[in-house]
């Protein structure tokens, strides 16, 4: 009997599909088995780690600045009416913090930095790959990998902590200013409702995590820059793809990790 031809195409889409996702799966998991080997030859390269860290991760503070009081802003505003009809106001600092220090500050931070960063770190490699750039430095001695790759995984890791605390505290303000507009509420019952609502065991795993989804971003980012092929449409491809599949890993690793801290602490 003949498979029509609709139903062979999308057979053949799904082959293909199935393939790119064991190839960077596979990829992936050679990466990272390649990083950790490359990662603790020393010398590091501490300059070009300086660099990385703030080209990637100062340069995104516009951003995230505008992010994060919007996060506090507007959560405030949509829940105090909600809160408002049970008498219970008194409650918004505390659940705005709670609601932002464990998921909504370190999550969304991730993915914006995903889409800027992994993004930037494809196209950048990419570039490099397709005009031969990084065999150049192969051919000449230098160890592409670590130059190019290690130093770009360690700055994401390192400095998207900083920025999820960053945007943390400016959604507070913003927290802030959503309930002042509505009613009057004292700065110091503000601070005094926030600290006493915010725990250890909703800090700590919160801002953790972000050191896991610092590092997917910087893998992601150079997986797919370091491998392209294609030339400039290749480059393409390897920007958009990088952030996709970031953004993707990061709410798969954070639904584990949420699971995982709620056993533990």
């Amino acid at each position: 009997m003949k498979i029509p031809e609709v139903i062979f195409k999308q057979r053949l889409k799904f082959r293909e599909q199935f393939y790119n996702f064991m190839a960077t799966v596979t990829g992936l998991t050679i990466f990272t088995i390649e990083f950790f080997k490359q990662a603790f030859i020393l010398p590091l390269e501490a300059s070009e780690i300086k660099k990385h860290m703030d080209e990637l991760g100062v340069k995104t503070f516009p951003i995230v600045t505008i992010t994060g009081f919007i996060i506090g802003f507007v959560l405030a505003l949509q829940t105090q009416p909600i809160l408002a009809r049970f008498g219970a106001t008194d409650f918004l600092p505390a659940m705005v913090a709670i609601s932002v220090v464990r998921e909504l500050g370190p999550v969304i931070t991730a993915l914006i930095f995903a889409g800027r960063v992994s993004s930037g770190i494809g196209a950048e490699l990419g570039s490099m790959r397709v005009t031969e750039q990084i065999d150049a430095m192969d051919v000449s001695g230098v160890n592409p990998f670590k130059y190019l790759v290690v130093t770009r995984i360690i700055a994401t890791t390192m400095i998207l902590p900083l920025l999820t605390v960053y945007v943390i505290f400016l959604a507070m303000v913003g927290c802030f200013i959503a309930i002042a507009i509505a009613e009057p509420m004292s700065v110091q019952y503000f601070i005094d409702s926030v600290i006493e609502s915010i725990a250890f065991e909703d800090f700590i795993p919160g801002v953790s995590k972000t050191f896991i989804f610092g590092y997917i971003v910087g893998l992601v980012g150079c997986y797919k820059g370091y491998t392209t092929v294609g030339g400039t449409e290749g480059v393409g491809k390897s920007s958009t793809t990088s952030v996709v599949i970031a953004s993707m890993l990061i709410l798969i690793v954070d639904a584990i990790l949420v699971k995982i801290s709620v056993l533990i602490w």
